[in-house]
C-alpha cells in the first residue's frame, strides 16, 4: 500500500515514543482507535428509516 514494512513502523513508533512519552502513548492509542472506529461507523451507509404514512 504505502511501502511500510516492519522496520519503518518500528522507526515511527520509536519517534512517537520520544515525542509523546511513554506515559501518554496508551492514551494516544486510545484516542486514535476511537477516531478510527468513529470514522468507520460514519463511512458505512445507513439503512433508510421507514416512515409510517398512515398518520
Amino acid at each position: 500500500m504505502f511501502g511500510f514494512g516492519v522496520p519503518e513502523l518500528l522507526i515511527v513508533l520509536a519517534i512517537l515514543l520520544v515525542v509523546v512519552g511513554p506515559a501518554k502513548l496508551p492514551q494516544l492509542g486510545g484516542v486514535l482507535g476511537g477516531a478510527l472506529k468513529s470514522f468507520r461507523k460514519g463511512a458505512q451507509p445507513e439503512e433508510p428509516k421507514e416512515i409510517d404514512a398512515d398518520v
